[in-house]
């Protein structure tokens, strides 16, 4: 695998993870099949983050940057990565040893795809848990699949660099649901690859994650389904479907804000609830909500 063609860069966003960016590194650092490279893009920890590295991890490529988010550190890394594979790692999360290994063998049997993602296995506040059937995933046409909820996780993404130039790298204006919409741009032009074992480990229930920290995330959902009707790309089936999924997404958005009177969002909401319900299909056209 390390060869010009096929290298591999491991890039990891982290801020404020001393305690479980060693359990992702080491991971990383006992795969079977080792990458060329493993970039950690630190996104102005203060808990001792670069002096961990530098003591206890002296190969890793060490980005210093300013505090703007998972997207922009993601990107900083994915710019500087010298690999013409980039294989995607969150700071609290951990991989299988023969993740990358059987990614790379799947794709050497089924070369031309340019996204391989895993199964994967969920830990909440250090208990496993069992995923509900929605979240299950598969490879091939998933761009439906993907309207409704991330059917990727990054964590578990070995994505060719050169994806990134066509599609676009991740938003850095939405501060959550990023990957839902990089994984949209992504899915719109083209099928992806699936390992049918769960070789990521995700670690969840902390209060830092950002489904915890933001409210109504189908907000950014949203704003990403907006984004994808404008595309050029999409098909006449895809749009129909994505217009369908932004209306649900709306109206769903609108009966949480009713229950907190919130009518900032009620007013903001409906309005697009409005103008997006009028251009449905006729058969499908939805009604706005009555306050």
């Amino acid at each position: 695998m390390n060869t010009s063609s096929t290298s591999i860069s491991v890039v990891i966003p982290t801020l404020n993870r001393c305690t479980t960016l060693p359990r992702a590194l080491d991971s990383v650092l006992q795969q079977t099949q080792l990458p060329d490279e493993i970039i950690v893009v630190d996104n102005g920890s203060e808990d001792g983050t670069i002096s961990m590295l530098k003591t206890n991890y002296p190969t890793v490529v060490i980005i210093s940057a300013t505090k703007r988010g998972v997207s922009a550190a993601r990107n900083r890394g994915i710019a500087i990565a010298k690999g013409t594979w980039i294989a995607l790692l969150d700071s609290d999360d951990a991989w299988y040893p023969s993740k990358l290994e059987k990614q790379v063998k799947l794709f050497q049997k089924q070369p031309g795809y340019r996204l391989i993602h895993t199964d994967e296995i969920w830990y909440r506040c250090g208990r496993r848990i069992n995923q509900m059937k929605k979240h299950q995933k598969r490879g091939g046409d998933i761009f439906k699949d993907s309207l409704a909820l991330c059917c990727i996780s990054p964590s578990s993404a070995l994505i060719n660099k050169n994806l990134f130039k066509e599609v676009g790298i991740f938003d850095e204006d939405l501060p959550a649901c990023e990957d839902y919409d990089l994984w949209l741009r992504i899915t719109m032009r083209e099928e992806v690859l699936y390992v049918d074992e769960p070789l990521t480990i995700k670690h969840g229930g902390h209060q830092d994650q950002l489904s915890n920290k933001y409210w109504g995330m189908d907000r950014y959902r949203i704003k990403a389904l907006e984004g994808i009707l404008k595309q050029k790309q999409i098909s006449k089936d895809q749009k129909i479907a994505t217009q369908e999924m932004l209306v649900r997404k709306l109206k769903i958005l609108i009966k949480g804000a009713i229950k907190r009177n919130n009518l900032e969002i009620i007013k903001l909401y409906s309005s697009k609830l409005e103008s997006w319900g009028n251009i449905m299909p006729h058969h499908k056209q939805f009604n706005s909500p009555r306050f």
